[in-house]
């Protein structure tokens, strides 16, 4: 299997690749959208590996692509609706950059509350301004609020208790009482944390209607003089609310993500944001520890690993939830070369569409039971013809699938 790694990757991960018998092709450093499709075009690889890169339409019909691996968190960078289309697997590795995230949103809180970026500006000028820089308000005893609550929301917990901080937190999967085993308080959207919060924290995923989510409306709720922090990804965040909030309400904010980004690693970058006043902002560093990028790196080898060895996708992130099965259909047979090819012509010949199915085959390979969604239901006559024309189908009902 060949695999193309489209973004700076680890080498132990290319030797992990190597390892499990993969042909590796490392372009790094292709520039633009059409360097990436020649270079699909000219490897055609199986498997495209990315980081930063974004994955284009065009890109997945440069080549015979089946997997595309995103070696980190979030999966915005790639067009799924796309690759969905063209059958072509999307898996990413969740959780493995958690603890990087979160200490650089610590690192953010911290450096807003002390000013660390603006001592060090006025030290390289040669400048000793104690008086200046002595005021900060301390960790201890504020409020942390928290904006989704996956794996870095939940590293966070641990770290705000170290400083002191009690927690308040929003997440659509958040309940009260999961809240409370996590010993954090529950609020019932990101509105009311934005009111209860004196640092809010957005650990947020792309998608699901999330853009622009943070607006207007929710930094209006903050308390005046409040710290915020996004590590999660720029487009989640109105910054036009954002910088109005900045300069109206004294709103000091600690950025590592923006919606206008550059997507390559170096490059001229000129968002508003970046000239507001009271913005400390890093270059979408959060998942760029060693440790960090060993474990994605090591995440990434297991996926194409088992790919390769099974055909299954760990971390799938685009097969569909929901089918438009509406029926089941089982067929107990005995496990004999043309069986299932039997039933499928008659499903077929009825017009019906298969949706997912699996065969189970019982000890001692006699017999096996095979399950068929269907997306309407067989008539009788099918299931009559079924039985009829095939003496090793031993038994055959139909069930509807409930929502």
């Amino acid at each position: 299997m060949r695999i193309l790694v489209a973004d700076k990757f680890e080498k132990s991960g290319l030797d992990g690749l190597k390892s499990i018998g993969c042909d590796v092709v490392y372009q790094p450093d292709l520039k633009d959208d059409a360097a990436l499709v020649e270079a699909i075009r000219k490897n055609n690889p199986g498997v495209l590996v990315v980081r930063s890169t974004k994955v284009t339409e065009p890109m997945l019909d440069a080549g015979a692509i089946k997997l595309v691996v995103r070696a980190g968190a979030g999966y915005n960078t790639i067009d799924v609706a796309a690759a969905s289309k063209r059958g072509i697997y999307v898996s990413n590795c969740p959780g493995k950059n958690s603890i990087a995230v979160a200490e650089l949103a610590f690192a953010l809180i911290l450096a807003l509350d002390r000013r660390v970026a603006d001592n060090v500006i006025s030290l390289r000028k040669g400048e000793w301004n104690k008086k200046e820089f002595s005021k900060a308000r301390g960790l201890s005893g504020r409020t942390l609020g928290l904006i989704g609550l996956g794996k870095i929301g939940q590293e966070m917990i641990p770290r705000a208790k170290a400083f002191g901080m009690p927690v308040v937190a929003w997440s659509r999967s958040l309940t009260p009482v999961r809240a409370e085993a996590l010993g954090i308080a529950y609020r019932e959207h990101a509105t009311a944390v934005a009111r209860d919060a004196d640092v809010v924290s957005v650990h947020v995923a792309m998608g699901g209607g999330m853009k622009g989510f943070l607006n207007a409306n929710f930094f209006a709720a903050m308390r005046e003089g409040a710290y915020f922090i996004n590590t999660s990804r720029g487009e989640v965040v109105d910054e036009e609310a954002l910088i109005a909030a900045m300069r109206d309400r004294k709103i000091r904010a600690g950025l590592d993500v923006y919606a206008g980004e550059p997507s390559s690693g170096a490059g001229a970058f000129s968002d508003p944001i970046t000239k507001a006043p009271g913005l400390y902002g890093t270059h979408h560093i959060g998942a760029s520890t060693d440790q960090a990028q060993e474990a994605i790196a090591a995440e990434t080898v297991r996926i194409v690993g088992v790919f390769k060895a099974t055909g299954k996708v760990p971390n799938v992130v685009n097969l569909a939830k929901q089918t438009p099965a509406t029926h089941m259909l089982i067929v107990r047979h005995r496990d004999r070369p043309g069986v299932l090819a039997a039933v499928l012509d008659a499903i077929r010949a009825a017009h019906i569409n298969v949706q997912e199915m699996e065969n189970i085959i019982f000890e001692g390979a006699h017999a096996a039971v095979a399950r068929i969604n269907l997306d309407h239901a067989a008539p009788r006559e099918t299931l009559d013809a079924m039985r009829a024309k095939n003496a090793d189908i031993l038994e055959v009902d139909l069930l509807e699938i409930k929502p």
